[in-house]
């Protein structure tokens, strides 16, 4: 089946320049490291001055995680 009402290349175009991706806009942290805007700082849990993601508590249960997990592999 043939199209009836084709777009142009330049219309077609016109309507991607709006799907560009744009790169996130980075801030420095009170530790020093870059992080998202408005976002918890992943490496020490901090925003806006205060601990909201306890960064050493999550380090322990990954590796516990891992732990177990290795342990179940050998069995």
């Amino acid at each position: 089946m043939v199209v009836r009402m084709r777009h142009t290349r330049a219309h077609t175009g016109n309507r991607r320049s709006h799907h560009a991706l744009a790169n996130p806009t980075l801030v420095k942290c009170e530790c020093g490291a870059m992080r998202r805007k408005h976002v918890a700082c992943p490496q020490c849990g901090r925003y806006r001055g205060r601990v909201v993601i306890d960064v050493a508590a999550k380090a322990a249960a990954k590796q516990a995680r891992q732990k177990a997990r290795e342990g179940a592999e050998q069995k």
